[in-house]
């Protein structure tokens, strides 16, 4: 008899999470007693407002969404997110064209696994959210790395996406504003970038889940709404996790042409069925309601964006550009390599981390989970006391080296 592995190969293959490896190593040392400052949640410190709540409540006491639903989305969720698209983004969409999933990492999954083959390649700008390489992987297609760096402001160009695509490129994938460095593409960027996938023939996945968190002068713009030409070729990515503080209720969407919505919809029938109904009903009511509370929560994030842009800018030999959307900033902590702390010498960014949370008890989330070795991703979602103290102790750690 064969001996088989027991793990397959590529479940095996998967890279850990390091995003919530941080936070779980973060809360276990917490729960412990431990002070720990922890900047690598990412997901608002919020509570998700009360008529949201107040809606689940009410629908968990309905028989009716005690029973299964269809696979695709309550019919007046994906009515309503269709309407929300058309009303936040200026893209014109049906409800055939939505699929409700569990979560938005559920709706990268459905989507890459949808899309992508055997030997296909997806173009992904760098640094890329820690998630997206891997079910590109799955699909047994490849992510080819396009690194961007301070000086393009962390955005990828028309010339760079040129060099790298082959005749396997099938994808690319979009990010603003952009997880994990903050950064916002102006329209016109993203004009050039849209009209140059229309002209390669080139699927474009978006993903426009920070799309309320947005700063200063800097404007979200929907890619499909900027290039509609490229709408047959188009997915687009979001949910209701970070605009109204709601992560851990678990609803993403996407939108794309009806022949891929079914198929994705066929896909998810036979991997979780439909999305919890009470998280929907909950959803639905977050859609469909105003944005006063996302305009409350992002004059939050605004206000602990200026103050923790200005104490790292403050910490001689950080490197880090002014945070545009969602709530990261993304400094580069190079400088800081090679030096000795408390008895070690980090090399990494990773060896960086680990010891910055063993000794000044903060935790951030380094580089190497992002594709981009020698920075850091600190999230300033959360309160502002715990946002000083921490640059503080990171300041005072990184002045001893």
């Amino acid at each position: 008899m064969t001996e088989h592995q027991r793990i397959s190969s590529r479940v095996g293959a998967i890279a850990e999470s390091a995003t919530l490896a941080v936070s779980s190593k973060a809360k276990a040392l917490k729960a412990a007693g431990e002070p720990v400052i922890g900047f690598g949640a990412g997901e608002p410190d919020f509570a998700t407002p009360d008529h949201i709540v107040e809606a689940a409540v009410i629908a968990a006491r309905d028989p009716k969404n005690h029973k299964y639903t269809p696979v695709g989305g309550l019919p007046e969720l994906k009515e309503a997110v269709a309407a929300k698209t058309t009303r936040d983004s200026a893209f014109a969409c049906r409800a055939d064209q939505v699929l409700i999933t569990n979560g938005g990492k559920h709706a990268v999954y459905n989507t890459l696994l949808t899309l992508l083959d055997d030997g296909d390649e997806l173009l992904l700008p760098a640094p890329y959210w820690t998630t997206y390489p891997e079910p590109v992987r799955l699909a047994g297609a490849t992510p080819v790395i396009l690194p961007t760096d301070v000086t393009s402001g962390f955005r990828v160009t028309v010339d760079q996406l040129e060099a790298a695509c082959t005749p396997r490129t099938k994808a690319m994938l979009f990010v603003s504003p952009s997880n994990p460095t903050g950064a916002v593409y102006p329209r016109d960027e993203i004009e050039a970038i849209g009209r140059w996938a229309v002209d390669k023939g080139i699927w474009v996945i978006t993903d426009e889940i920070y799309e309320h968190l947005v700063y200063g002068d800097n404007t979200h713009h929907s890619l499909p709404a900027v290039v509609p030409e490229i709408a047959d070729r188009c997915v687009v990515l979001n949910g209701v996790a970070k605009t109204y503080a709601m992560t851990g209720w678990r609803v993403g969407w996407m939108i794309g042409p009806t022949d891929v919505i079914k198929a994705a919809t066929n896909l998810q029938s036979h991997a979780t069925s439909n999305v919890a109904n009470v998280s929907q009903r909950a959803a639905l009511a977050a859609v469909s309601g105003p944005l006063d509370a996302v305009h409350e929560m992002r004059q939050a994030f605004d206000r602990r964006r200026k103050n923790m842009y200005a104490m790292l800018s403050a910490i001689d030999g950080v490197v880090v550009p002014e945070p545009q959307g969602a709530f990261y900033a993304f400094p580069n902590l190079e400088a800081f390599l090679g030096r000795t702390y408390a008895g070690q010498i980090p090399a990494t960014t990773v060896e960086l981390a680990e010891v910055l949370l063993e000794v000044a008890k903060v935790a951030i989330v380094p580089g190497e989970a992002f594709g981009a070795p020698g920075h850091a991703r600190l999230s300033f979602a959360l309160g502002d006391d715990d946002l000083g103290e921490g640059i503080t102790r990171i300041g005072d750690f990184l002045a001893r080296g």
